[in-house]
């Protein structure tokens, strides 16, 4: 059977689920009392749940093709918000757009090409736009965040064309792990040695959270039928490092949120941060 359609069978089995949790966070947020200070942002947020689930589970409906256009199209999103905040210039946003494209449509119909070789090109092609224009004063720095993003966004978001069903899970044990960190933050990270914030990047970041998410994103690997302890580690990384890293780039930019688009998440590489990670751990570790 052809990965194609392992990874449309596996989309299949995560429907059921899928709808029962968002059925379930639904009515949970529908009967908030009015005194929840959260509530208004909570039901935004669930709102946007409701519409980029089936997004994301209909792409691989769709097969290869279908998978191509979500990862191209998460990419140009993704890397128009880091070049804003990146402080780049057009010809930097030229080749991460580019590769936003090429790449996905070189995972879906060459993946044997995507070695060491587009390693190198991609970093030459980083430095081109400041070499090309000259720029003695902040190429260099250009040129640096151009290979990041590269590696972060594109790079990373190959993943959902390559992996297949496991790439299904690692997207839905990400976002479910995003509402485990959550629920052990407020439930866990009060007081105590949970309550320690993992880095002056993010205070509000505690390792409740780590737990929460950990044991959020493990059950769900369980019930899909996918858990195994490089993956799970893969995922919770992401989880983890994935909304730091972001942080880091935000704070040097001096912006709140990637973007506004999204209704009680922000920009687009506010919600994915963690996925961009987790796709590029697991491409390494499975």
């Amino acid at each position: 059977m052809s990965a194609v359609l392992i990874a449309e069978e596996a989309a299949a089995r995560a429907l059921p689920l899928v709808a029962g949790v968002l059925g379930a966070g639904g009515v949970a947020v529908a009967v908030l009392p009015p005194k929840v200070r959260m509530r208004a942002e909570l039901r935004r947020r669930w709102r946007t749940w409701a519409l980029v689930a089936p997004v994301f589970l209909g792409a691989y409906f769709l097969g290869g093709g279908g998978t191509y256009a979500l990862a191209a199209g998460l990419g140009v999103v993704a890397v128009s918000e880091f070049v804003r905040m990146a402080g780049l210039r057009r010809g930097d946003h030229l080749v991460l757009a580019t590769a936003s494209v090429a790449l996905p449509a070189l995972a879906w119909l060459a993946p044997h090409v995507l070695d060491l070789r587009a390693a190198a090109l991609l970093l030459v092609a980083a430095a081109l736009p400041p070499v090309l224009g000259g720029d003695d004063r902040t190429g260099f720095t250009r040129t640096a965040r151009t290979a990041f993003g590269l590696l972060w966004i594109p790079v990373a978001l190959t993943g959902l064309v390559t992996l297949g069903e496991t790439a299904v899970a690692v997207g839905l044990a990400v976002a479910l792990g995003d509402v485990g960190a959550w629920c052990g933050g407020t439930a866990l990270g009060r007081r105590g040695p949970l309550a320690r914030p993992l880095s002056p990047l993010s205070p509000n970041k505690t390792w409740a959270g780590v737990l929460g998410a950990a044991v959020a994103t493990g059950l769900l690997l369980l019930v899909l039928g996918e858990f195994g302890l490089p993956l799970w580690g893969a995922v919770v990384g992401g989880c983890v490092l994935g909304d730091l890293i972001e942080s880091m780039v935000k704070r040097e930019s001096g912006v709140k949120d990637a973007g506004s688009w999204l209704p009680g998440f922000g920009g687009l590489l506010d919600r994915i941060d963690s996925l961009l990670v987790a796709l590029l751990l697991a491409m390494v570790m499975t």
